[in-house]
Formats: structure tokens, C-alpha cells, sequence
């Protein structure tokens, strides 16, 4: 049984990555200068020498090489590693061609598709309303196709990827800092290839588009790094029905500053899809908060 302070703990580290990436669009447009894959690529390589720095610094190499003695450890980071380079790839290129309110429904839709994953392979027994939950968030999705003439991508590969993410790094043995070291690791190879080649061939911002520029994408190890590492060190304290709760709070961010700041629009279609979804948003509390209160 965990100990009230680890409970209280999980809670609050992963609030904070909620709020972080929630307002994340933030930098995105700050560095949209350059392309999404010259990000993508950045935010692999500068999170490299921070996990590097965090894993000295707390002396957890012994438990990082008894980790990865475990082949199925690694291969499991190989995996996990692919689909956080999928959704960074996706969430950046929604940001930078202002589709940020796809990224936020993809996240809307993500903690019912979590929800759906802690039944089908954690066993876990949702409720009735949240059975509802995500039979609202399934026919919101419908809407979008039939209105919209085409599968939103966008929404949907961000809501798989993560959640698939979140999955897997709850269940792999390994801790937080050591996991993303592995899989910034796995990684780094392919983004620095791409960043010589792309060097080569005249297509990078990094250092040719000025000081504050090229700054802000180094920046990209610590601004990554961070938020990955409360997600992951909270999900490993806390059940992943109360992830999917507070889940909410980044695409409610989102939301917020795609309307208000980015000045996207919402037609009418749209709107309807996000009614369903907030609609399967609220049953899903409703139905979690008494337990989250018995277990909390």
C-alpha cells in the first residue's frame, strides 16, 4: 500500500505536467520559425545531455544499468520511444499550422482512450458513466468524419499515441528520469543525422536565424524534459483513472489559447464534437470523483 505523502505526490507532479503542456503551444509558436522536424529533432537531442545531467547528479546509474540488464526493459523504451517521437512530430506540426484546437481535442479524447486501455489490459472496471464517457467521445469523433469529409489525424494520433505512452511507461521498471534518457538516447542517432543533413543543405534555423532563436530551441532539453518527467514519476503513484482526470487540464489550456490568442474558429461541426467530448469529460468526473475521494 502506498503511503499517503506518495499518493499526495503523484497528484501534484502530475498536475504540473498537465498545466505545462497545456500552455506548451506557447513555445511551439515561439520557435515556429523553424520547421517541425528541426524541432522535433532539438527537443530529442537537448533532452539527451539534460536526463544525463539529472541521472549524475542523483546517482542513479547502478539502478539505470540494472534496468536495461532486462532486455524486455529495453526493447519495451524502444517502443515507448517511437511514440513519444510520433506525438511530439504531430502536436508540433498542429501548433505551428494553427490546427491547435485538433491538438486540444486529441487530448480531450486522450484520457477516454486511456480509460478504454486500463480496461482492456489493466483490468480495471470503469462505471456505467464512464462507459457513457467514452460512447459520447466515440460519436464525437463520428460527428467530425461525417462533417468534416475526412478522419481528424491530427486528434486521433495525438489521443493514441499518448495514451499508448502513458500505458507502457506505467508498466515498464524503470524510473522516470532513467526511462526518458533511454528513449532520448534510442533517438538522438536519427535526429542528429537529420540535422546534418538538413545543415547541409541550407534548411536549418538553429544558429543561421539569430542568438534568440537558436536559444530558444537549446532550450528545447530542458522544456521537454521536465513536464515527461513529472508525468511519468506522478503516473507510476496514482491509478490511471485519476491520470485520466486530471488529464484535462492541458486541452483545457489549449482550448483557451487557441481561441483567445492563436484566434482559431470553431464551426459549428466542431463545436458539436467538443459538446459530445465535454459532455463524456463530465460524466467521466462525475463517475471518478467519488472514487478518487475513497482512494485519495
Amino acid at each position: 500500500m502506498q503511503r499517503p505523502s506518495h499518493i499526495a505526490s503523484g497528484y501534484l507532479l502530475s498536475l504540473a505536467a498537465f498545466a505545462w503542456w497545456g500552455l506548451f503551444p506557447l513555445y511551439i509558436k515561439a520557435v515556429s520559425q523553424a520547421s517541425p522536424l528541426e524541432v522535433l529533432a532539438h527537443r530529442i537531442v537537448w533532452c539527451l545531455p539534460v536526463c544525463v545531467a539529472l541521472i549524475a547528479m542523483w546517482r542513479q546509474w547502478g539502478v539505470l544499468r540494472q534496468a536495461l540488464a532486462q532486455p524486455k526493459v529495453l526493447w519495451t523504451l524502444f517502443i515507448s520511444a517511437a511514440l513519444v517521437a510520433v506525438n511530439w512530430l504531430v502536436f508540433i506540426y498542429a501548433v505551428e499550422s494553427n490546427q491547435v484546437l485538433s491538438s486540444s481535442l486529441g487530448y480531450f479524447l486522450s484520457p477516454l482512450v486511456t480509460q478504454a486501455m486500463g480496461m482492456i489490459f489493466l483490468r480495471e472496471r470503469p462505471s456505467r458513466l464512464q462507459l457513457v464517457a467514452m460512447g459520447l467521445a466515440a460519436l464525437g469523433t463520428l460527428n467530425l468524419i461525417l462533417h468534416q469529409g475526412g478522419v481528424p489525424w491530427i486528434a486521433l494520433t495525438l489521443a493514441l499515441s499518448f495514451s499508448t505512452y502513458g500505458l507502457i511507461r506505467k508498466t515498464v521498471k524503470i524510473e522516470a528520469v532513467g526511462g526518458l534518457l533511454v528513449e532520448t538516447a534510442l533517438l538522438t542517432p536519427l535526429a542528429l543525422a537529420w540535422l546534418v543533413w538538413a545543415g547541409v543543405h541550407g534548411e536549418l534555423v538553429f544558429w543561421r536565424g539569430g542568438l534568440e532563436i537558436s536559444l530558444l530551441l537549446a532550450c528545447a532539453g530542458v522544456v521537454t524534459a521536465l513536464p515527461l518527467i513529472w508525468f511519468t514519476a506522478g503516473a507510476r503513484r496514482i491509478p490511471l483513472h485519476a491520470v485520466g482526470a486530471l488529464q484535462y487540464l492541458g486541452p483545457s489550456l489549449q482550448f483557451v489559447l487557441a481561441v483567445s490568442l492563436f484566434g482559431e474558429t470553431v464551426s459549428p461541426a466542431r463545436l458539436v464534437t467538443f459538446c459530445l467530448v465535454w459532455a463524456g469529460v463530465a460524466l467521466y468526473l462525475l463517475a471518478a470523483g467519488p472514487w478518487l475521494r475513497k482512494k485519495s
